[in-house]
Order: C-alpha cells, then sequence, then structure tokens
C-alpha cells in the first residue's frame, strides 16, 4: 500500500508541475518578486497537501512565535535536511517570502527548477567557494531589506535519520555579516520520507522553530556551534529511537 500510495503522490507532483513550471516561466515575463513567489509557494502547497491527503503524511508545527514579528525583520532559518519534504513545508509555513541558498545545476531541472531560476533565490556555483560566499553575502543583504529570509541547510545535504552531518559556518557566517539573527529549526521528516528512498510512509513529521539567537558580537563558528547544539539536542528530543546509535556523516 505505501508504495501504491507514493506512486500515486509521484504521479500528482508531475502532472502537476509541467503545468505550474510553464506558468511561472510565461508570468515571470511580467510578475517578479514577491508576487511570483507566493505563486509558486502554491504548487508546494499543492505537493503538502498531496502528501497529506496521498501519503497520510502530517505535519506537527511548535515554536511559530519565535520566528520575528516586524514585517521587515530578517533573519536566517538554518534547518535540519533530512528530505525533500522540508524543501517544499518551508515556504508554506513561513509568513515572510524565504530565499533558498542552492546549487546551481538545480535550474536546469525540467520545470521545477525553470521556475526556481525566475525567483528571487541565491544561487552558487559550489566549486568557486569564496566567490560563491560572496554573492550570498551580498545578495542575502538585498533581499534581507526587502523583507525575505533566508533559508539554509547548514549541513549541506541531506543526512540520512538519526545520523548527524557536518554543520558548516555559511549560513551563520552571513548572519554575522548582515548583523541578523538566526533561527534553528529540527524537522523528524526522515521518518516518513527516507533521504533518496522513493516509497513514503505515513506519520507525522514534528517541526520546531527554536528561539532566535543573536549574531551580534558573535564569531560564526561559535554561534554555529549553538545552533549544531540547540538542532541536534531538539532531534534527540522529538525522535528518540532514532538515535540509539548515533554517527556522524561527513557531507
Amino acid at each position: 500500500m505505501a508504495f501504491l500510495r507514493s506512486v500515486v503522490h509521484a504521479l500528482w507532483m508531475l502532472v502537476t508541475v509541467i503545468p505550474w513550471g510553464i506558468l511561472m516561466v510565461v508570468s515571470s515575463l511580467w510578475k517578479r518578486g514577491i508576487p511570483l513567489y507566493w505563486m509558486a509557494v502554491r504548487w508546494l502547497g499543492w505537493a503538502i497537501g498531496g502528501a497529506r491527503l496521498l501519503l497520510r503524511i502530517k505535519t506537527r508545527v511548535s515554536g511559530m512565535e519565535n520566528l520575528p514579528q516586524d514585517k521587515l525583520a530578517g533573519c536566517v532559518l538554518l534547518v535540519k535536511h533530512q528530505s525533500t519534504f522540508e524543501t517544499f513545508l518551508m515556504p508554506t509555513l513561513m509568513p515572510h517570502p524565504l530565499a533558498f541558498v542552492f546549487k546551481r545545476e538545480l535550474i536546469y531541472v525540467p520545470f521545477f527548477g525553470w521556475a526556481m531560476a525566475r525567483l528571487d533565490m541565491i544561487h552558487i556555483d559550489r566549486s568557486q567557494r569564496t566567490q560563491a560566499f560572496n554573492k550570498v553575502v551580498a545578495r542575502g543583504r538585498e533581499l534581507l531589506a526587502q523583507g525575505i529570509w533566508i533559508i539554509m541547510f547548514p549541513e549541506g545535504t541531506r543526512i540520512p535519520r538519526g545520523r548527524q552531518g557536518v554543520y558548516k559556518t555559511g549560513g551563520t557566517r552571513l548572519a554575522c555579516e548582515t548583523g541578523v539573527p538566526v533561527i534553528p529549526i529540527a524537522v523528524t521528516s526522515g521518518k516518513v520520507w527516507p533521504r533518496k528512498a522513493f516509497i513514503k510512509r505515513p506519520g507525522v513529521v514534528d517541526v520546531s522553530i527554536g528561539p532566535a539567537i543573536s549574531s551580534v558580537g558573535r564569531r560564526p563558528d561559535e554561534l554555529m556551534r549553538e545552533v549544531e547544539a540547540w538542532i541536534e539536542g531538539e532531534m534527540r528530543r522529538l525522535d528518540p529511537e532514532a538515535y540509539v546509535s548515533i554517527e556522524t556523516v561527513s557531507a
């Protein structure tokens, strides 16, 4: 049954992403910025709604009160990354537009990538580390000034359930450069939507949004250690059975 549900959900995403991607590209000829972003979020809502109805995956969110309340207040969201699910989910939860920092190759993915390329995101060439980070800071400043929050996955890649990746300081470096707080977020998506797995299982994904951590006067490495400690501690609280044996995964 799980296999059949996964097939139906995959077909649902396929048949909706093609017209959506075309519509996004065409609409971008006269519509850009935040209005185009919310158009993109509509499809992500379809993907998450399909997961709820077809895969029986529910979400349980806590800590929304920890998000900045001021309309123009900026922040950097640093999110635990276990599957594609949180990539789709986060924009549907957040009251502000988000800008993902992602590898440039994704914009060449048919329909989905083409649509992403038309949004105010930050796509980088990972082979050019210094230039890539300079781009993140420069573009990040512009977007934060517009009230757009930056979202990053500090482990850099999807990490199997119950494992801990290497937390990189790109997100905290950006926060320290721009003076905005970081928001750590724990997500237990690996329980139902495993990394690189086609078959998804029914269940509940917990999303825990931590208190804002100021970046003022902090060093990026020290700040990231605090973020890592909060996220990994929260992951063990939310999904204790997954952490009986802990291994660190190198990205």
